[in-house]
């Protein structure tokens, strides 16, 4: 049966157009259940064996839904039927595995497409996992089912009528099986409908409470209403409303706001900031201080910010608020009633409340009578006095006022996602574990920048020291946190697999095992994969055979995941030919693929201290596409002839086949350049290699390219418990700049390549040139030093840089690359049809094209790359709108400049673990660096360990007085008697200890934390008092001594068997 539906739509010139579509009604569609009789069904079942969908176990494909599912005393053996708004609400509920023979309408899958994709993908993911027994109803399609929008009825009673209709007819269609579909949903309207039409239908709770098994499912319930627990300031008067987006497009249009995303200080969760653009082209910070101006807006929210008046704007650094507790800290700034007042939005909401009410109700205050006069007129633009607050037109850089500061008016779009978290330790609850009555608690997110977020559950004596996973639901503007509900339990506070699992959740990085439709797609062979001159297009021409080549691969110790190795010829005319052989991980992953679709999502292989998370299948990864020594293996080959100058003649890019005859290490190709009795052709290779690149980086110091720093250290684990035993800098050999300046060099070629042949959509990567002012502390750090960064240029910047040393600090230089290096930009992917060639520039490699080419095992970047630069060479190559789509390219780049700061971020963090697992039960005194001036503290680097922390100067509540105050001038922490000060650059001693507070009592994070404490200079009331310090350096010497001692028994029983008695 053949029906039209029209409907209207906009199009993105802003166009209205009518769209009719064919609609088809069939009678063929199955219900879905494994034995049903009906010829239908049974016909449907037989196709699919027909068209190779054979079940998987005792999972029929096409009818998936048990012959025999839960029953319960109320509803006998029955389906669930959710309505659109349970999963929108519940889906993490939805997600347990206990959660089976589910029946999705096509009805909700369409609503679920339009109001969130990321519930949508959750779905059709449960949905492909056959073991979950959920099915997809077609009831749109069906003849039976179909229902047609009713006179004066609205979309949503439509679909809601459409649901009840087809859980109708499951009903009836499963009568003689005795099964009964149950319809779920909160909506009081559809349930009263459904009790009139005779549909069996139920709330969550009570769908949930058949899960007896399964208590912790109620305290998921997402959208719950919590009120405020007792303790919660009485003064509270609750945040602004927000303005509506019409009023957020105008005021953005008219230059009265400006959006960008919301950032957290790491040190001060009281203190945000977005960058913004102006309207003169330039992108500046703008602070965000406070609960009552964040005004609900988290961590990543974009959000629409108004400035605020110049006399509240800042002129002094953060304090460090990392360990304190919220409740016991005041908003940070302290409003005056102008602050308060309405922002002066054109107001293009036509409806009908007044624009002065509708101003008036926004602003959280009362009308007035000025308000309703000015509103009167069609071009009045509020109430407010002349000049109060500051148009982004009138900002300006260097201003005397300080740094400028606003409030949230609105949040664009939303960033909230699940978080590890753990009771709020101040929260003291007395009841049994059996309690089923439900109490309102805060938690702590492990991310300090989230605020406490509020839930209900039965479980909070078994969540005591746990982590956990919540998801927040709303944040009211009456209620001082946000509302959240409960997700699942990870484990123990404190053990080092679950703060793992935190830590990879946290910095939202895909670790699951791959699924069984992603391992489908790896090569039927397995490991036992060789190369075929047929399949593998070595015989026709199209693959170059290069095994004849002596190539090698350098890498770090221990790589299995060897993505590049290198080559040099010395040619008959003088000149080099030399190559660099990537990974053919292309051959492999073809697009579209279950494969492909998950090295997109993940992005980037991710590196942990104790474990590797990979992009791809360890098959590939580590074995058929690793390019290890002595097997055939694929690749793709950017070969140059270069001169002695190694200036490019010519380049080329071939898919190739090559034999490596070395995987060497950094050192043991160091030790080859350094060894003069060795002359193999190898090592002679390598010293080409090495001649070479050392005149590429001079070339590329010469043009600007930065050489910064940061610090990098390497744990040595015990091989049985992983635990870190040592820890020391990573130093970097000359090989190390060999392998490096030859990728950068085959990057910038592929670069140029794939813009050539796709000028509006080659990926590529670019560095934005830094804005002068985000050097600014630095420079006025340095002037007491004599010392000037000029920073109109990267040559600039990177000659003032090589001039800046101190003779009394070699460490200086190093420090001083360190500190510019957090003044740059983010490096970032993006198609180049969305930037003029003036903005692909690299500022600091000094390039002006850039790309990923030289990583495809662990880079997605680089497999998109591989594809375009395929297309590029092969005139026969086959490629689809992956590679041509500017919009799909945009979208890919920002999933892989996300995934790619998700990835440093967990690495970091990783880092940090293991660095507070190591000085456990230590007591280190180092020489460190200041590298951060705070109000409260200041900023250590110990360069011997490559690792940071504060060092307060005062008690870490917010109570305390600070024994140094704030010096604007001079950028500088002053002792009151002025007789100290603490300086960037100022060289420190300090006692690093993990603290020794218990895990359940640090609000912080619930973690032990790394503490510093001052020893030198010595400042009153700030530096360790001598007699605990003697103490300490007592107590370590005593351990040292038993450790000693330890090892001197150990050695002796080692040599001496013979002598120990058994006891």
């Amino acid at each position: 049966m053949l029906r039209n539906k029209s409907f209207v739509k906009r199009t993105r010139k802003g166009n209205i157009v009518r769209t009719v579509k064919e609609h088809y009604l069939r009678d063929d569609i199955s219900c879905g259940y494994e034995s049903c009789k009906h010829s239908v069904c049974i016909g449907a079942r037989a196709e699919a064996e027909e068209q190779g969908k054979t079940p998987i176990g005792d999972v029929h494909l096409a009818a998936p839904l048990s012959a025999s599912p839960r029953d319960s005393v109320q509803w006998g053996p029955h389906y669930l039927v959710p309505d659109t708004n349970v999963f929108v609400n519940q889906i993490d509920i939805l997600e347990r595995p206990i959660i089976n023979n589910v029946v999705v309408l096509s009805t909700v899958l369409d609503e679920l497409r339009g109001l969130s994709m990321v519930v949508y993908n959750r779905v059709r993911a449960i949905v492909r996992d056959h073991e979950r027994r959920w099915f997809v109803f077609s009831n749109e399609h069906h003849r039976e089912t179909f229902v047609d929008r009713a006179t004066d009825e609205s979309p949503n009673d439509r679909n809601d009528r459409a649901i009840r209709v087809a859980v109708q007819w499951l009903s009836k269609h499963l009568e003689t099986a005795s099964i009964r579909p149950v319809m779920v949903t909160n909506d009081e309207d559809n349930l009263r409908k459904a009790a009139t039409d005779g549909v069996t239908a139920c709330r969550m709770e009570e769908c949930l409470g058949v899960y007896t098994e399964c208590p912790e499912l109620l305290d998921m319930m997402g959208s719950v209403n919590i009120t405020e627990r007792s303790g919660t300031d009485p003064n509270w008067e609750g945040y602004a409303e927000y303005l509506s987006p019409v009023q957020i497009q105008a005021g953005v249009k008219s230059g009265i706001l400006v959006q960008g995303t919301l950032q957290i200080a790491p040190y001060n969760y009281l203190e945000g900031s977005i960058f913004a653009a102006f309207p003169d082209g330039k992108e500046r910070r703008i602070l965000v201080i406070g609960r009552k101006d964040m005004n609900r807006a988290i961590q990543g929210d974009k959000v629409a910010v108004q400035i605020l008046p110049r006399s509240q704007w800042r002129k002094a650094p953060s304090a460090a608020l990392v360990d304190e507790d919220e409740d016991a800290v005041p908003d940070v700034d302290t409003k005056t009633e102008a602050a308060q007042t309405t922002p002066s939005v054109p107001d293009t909401d036509k409806t009908n409340e007044g624009r002065a009410r509708k101003r008036a109700r926004v602003a959280g205050g009362k009308l007035t009578n000025s308000a309703a006069t000015g509103a009167a007129d069609e071009g009045a633009e509020g109430h407010e006095e002349p000049g109060e607050f500051v148009k982004p037109s009138d900002v300006e850089d260097d201003s005397l006022d300080g740094e400028p500061t606003g409030r949230v008016v609105g949040v664009i779009r939303r960033n909230w996602r699940s978080y590890c978290a753990f009771l709020d330790p101040n929260f003291a609850h007395k009841g049994t574990k059996a309690s089923s009555a439900p109490v309102s608690v805060s938690v702590l997110a492990m991310d300090r920048r989230i605020p406490k977020i509020k839930i209900r559950t039965r479980q909070v004596d078994v969540l005591s020291g746990q982590r956990f996973v919540v998801a927040i639901d709303s944040w009211p503007k009456e209620s001082r946190y946000p509302h959240g509900h409960f997700v699942r339990a990870l484990g123990d506070a404190g053990d080092k697999a679950t703060e793992t699992e935190v830590l990879l959740l946290e910095h939202d990085v895909p670790f699951q095992p791959f699924t069984k439709n992603v391992r489908a797609d790896l090569p039927p062979e397995g490991d036992k994969w060789l190369l075929d001159i047929d399949r593998d297009q070595v015989a026709s021409g199209k693959r170059r055979d290069l095994r004849h080549i002596d190539v090698c691969s350098i890498d770090p110790p221990g790589c299995t995941d060897i993505d590049d190795a290198l080559h040099a010829i010395r040619l008959p005319n003088g000149n080099f030919q030399v190559g660099v052989h990537i990974a053919d991980v292309t051959n492999f992953v073809k697009p579209n693929t279950a494969m492909d679709k998950e090295a997109a999502h993940r992005s980037t292989t991710v590196y942990l201290v104790d474990r590797r998370i990979d992009m791809l299948p360890e098959l590939l990864g580590t074995n058929l596409c690793s390019l290890m020594s002595n097997v055939d293996r694929l690749a793709f080959s950017c070969i140059w002839e270069l001169d002695q100058n190694a200036t490019i003649v010519n380049v080329t890019f071939h898919k190739s086949v090559i034999h490596s005859k070395a995987s060497l290490t950094y050192e043991e190709a160091q030790t080859r350049i350094d060894d003069p009795s060795l002359n193999d052709s190898i090592t002679n290779n390598i010293r080409d290699l090495n001649m070479l690149a050392k005149k590429l980086r001079k070339r590329r110091m010469d043009a600007g390219a930065l050489t910064l720093s940061s610090p990098e250290v390497r744990f040595r684990l015990e091989n049985d418990s992983q635990d870190p035993v040592d820890v020391e800098m990573k130093a970097l050999k000359e090989t190390n700049a060999l392998v490096e300046e030859f990728m950068l060099l085959a990057n910038t070629s592929v670069a140029a390549k794939i813009y050539e042949h796709f000028p509006d959509s080659a990926m590529l990567r670019r560095h934005p040139e830094p804005p002068a002012q985000n050097f600014d502390n630095l420079q006025h750090a340095l002037k007491p030093l004599d010392i000037q960064l000029e920073t109109g240029s990267s040559l600039a910047l990177a000659q003032s840089l090589d001039r800046a040393v101190l003779a009394s600090d070699p460490y200086f230089n190093n420090l001083l690359r360190i500190l510019t290096t957090r003044c740059m930009m983010q490096a970032q992917y993006f198609c180049s049809g969305s930037c003029t060639p003036e903005e692909f520039r690299h500022y600091g490699l000094a390039t002006g094209i850039y790309t990923h080419f030289t990583s495809p095992i662990r880079r997605y970047a680089d497999v998109m790359v591989h594809r375009l630069l395929h297309a590029s060479i092969d005139r026969d190559a086959v490629y689809g709108s992956e590679l041509t789509d500017k919009i799909k390219m945009n979208e890919q780049c920002d999933v892989l400049n996300h995934r790619h700061r998700m990835a440093q971020q967990a690495s970091r963090s990783s880092v940090e673990l293991y660095t507070n697992l190591f000085f456990k039960g230590k007591t280190v005194e180092e020489t460190g660096y200041v590298t951060q001036i705070l109000q409260n503290g200041f900023g250590v680097l110990i360069p011997s360990y490559g690792i940071e922390g504060v060092v307060y100067t005062a008690a870490r509540d917010a109570a305390s007085p600070s024994v140094m105050e704030y010096e604007q001038e001079a950028h500088a922490l002053i002792s009151h008697d002025k007789a100290s000060e603490i300086r960037l650059f100022q060289r420190v001693r300090v006692v690093l200890q993990v603290d020794d507070k218990p895990v359940s009592a640090n609000v912080s994070s619930m973690r032990r934390k790394l503490s510093l404490r001052l020893v030198e200079p010595v400042i009153a009331g700030l530096s360790i008092e001598v007699g605990e310090l003697e103490a300490l350096r007592a107590a370590k010497k005593a351990r040292a001594a038993s450790a000693d001692e330890d090892s001197k028994i150990i050695e002796m029983v080692a040599k001496h068997p013979e002598k120990i008695q058994t006891i």
